[in-house]
């Protein structure tokens, strides 16, 4: 194994000291933590291999990074995140480039604005932790049939006070 290929935190394999983890590397040794010490090893006549599965890819036809945001958005897709710019898209166009205004009732106090697109997105991300909650808690092999009930009720009323926000939301279909 070539020591540039090499990084700290690494997991290799020695064929005598068994799993290790580098924690240093130098021009031409690693110094490695195995079970019982810390030993510095040549990875290049050592015999060293990485303990965990590689990746390499070749013939690739698009940017590397363009790769890797395809596959994050299909991951995402697939566990059915959403992404920040998409969460921005439903809100509804009229509240575009908006502001939320909070104004106290003593005018001698300052009010606190906010940008509706950060305000939407809180939002969102409280819906969705929310569902994310209610499915937890529906699989639960802990709680009994009657604590669910118990609990579904709670996030039933959570969805309740958040109805006030659906006018934000641009599709019915997302709204609480």
């Amino acid at each position: 194994m070539k020591t540039e290929s090499m990084h700290i935190g690494q997991r290799v394999k020695h064929p005598q000291y068994g799993i290790g983890i580098v924690k240093a590397l130098n021009e031409h040794s690693a110094d490695i933590q195995f079970s019982d010490l810390k030993r510095t090893i040549s990875p290049e006549t050592s015999e060293l291999q990485p303990a965990e599965a590689q990746a390499a890819l070749s013939g690739l036809e698009l940017p590397l990074a363009q790769f890797v945001e395809q596959v994050v958005g299909t991951t995402l897709d697939r566990l059915g995140m959403e992404r920040p710019d998409e969460v921005v898209s439903g809100l509804g166009q009229r509240w575009r480039g908006g502001r939320v205004v909070l104004k106290p009732a003593d005018p001698a106090l300052q009010s606190k604005e906010v940008e509706i697109d950060v305000f939407f997105h809180k939002i969102v991300m409280m819906r969705n932790n929310l569902r994310v909650l209610e499915q937890k808690l529906n699989a639960s092999e802990t709680l009994t049939a009657a604590d669910k009930v118990d609990w579904q009720q709670y996030l039933t009323r959570c969805y309740g006070s958040m109805t006030t926000f659906n006018v934000l939301f641009r599709e019915k279909d997302d709204q609480f």
